[in-house]
């Protein structure tokens, strides 16, 4: 058991520890200290501001009436899994490849806890610029899209170094 997790992806998986543990401390610290649709400013360009998303990214969704509740639940438990299964898979020699991985597990995991616990997700983190702002959102969507942006360079890279191994 011990040889699989060090010589496989699954090496990585105290991140999405981290990654739940930072989203789940947040979240329980804004809910302590703010109330609902509170704002603070930060910067120029940046607020911490409450919300609750019912919906799933950028609130696609969130008017709908609570099936999604359970339908992006499901969704996340499903992609969790495979994404467990392919860390098991990943050789020890990739690391930018279960890191991506990892991340994006661990706000999964952190958004459906969430959403199985209050029934919606906890966002705070509040970008914007004069009239255009993007949707409040929290460190676990941070941590997905993150590994997501991995997922994109590591394809990139995987692919230049096989197109060199290919032209040698």
């Amino acid at each position: 058991m011990l040889n699989t997790i060090s010589n496989t992806g699954l090496r990585f998986l105290w991140l999405t520890l981290v990654t739940i543990g930072l989203d789940q401390w947040t979240k329980h610290a804004i809910v302590g200290s703010m109330d609902l649709y509170q704002s603070i400013q930060i910067t120029p360009f940046f607020n911490l501001t409450y919300t609750h998303n019912y919906g799933a990214a950028f609130s696609l969704f969130s008017d709908a009436s609570g099936w999604q509740r359970w339908f992006f639940t499901v969704i996340a438990l499903v992609v969790s899994v495979v994404i467990i299964r392919w860390l098991k898979s990943t050789p020890k020699s990739q690391i930018m490849l279960p890191v991506a991985f990892s991340l994006i597990l661990g706000g999964a995991i952190g958004n459906v806890y969430d959403r199985v616990s209050y029934g919606y997700v906890v966002d705070f983190l509040h970008v914007y610029y004069q009239q255009y702002d993007w949707p409040v959102f929290n460190i676990a969507d941070s941590a997905i899209c993150l590994g997501a942006a991995l997922l994109i360079v590591d394809m990139f890279k995987n692919k230049e170094s096989s197109e060199e191994t290919h032209d040698s």
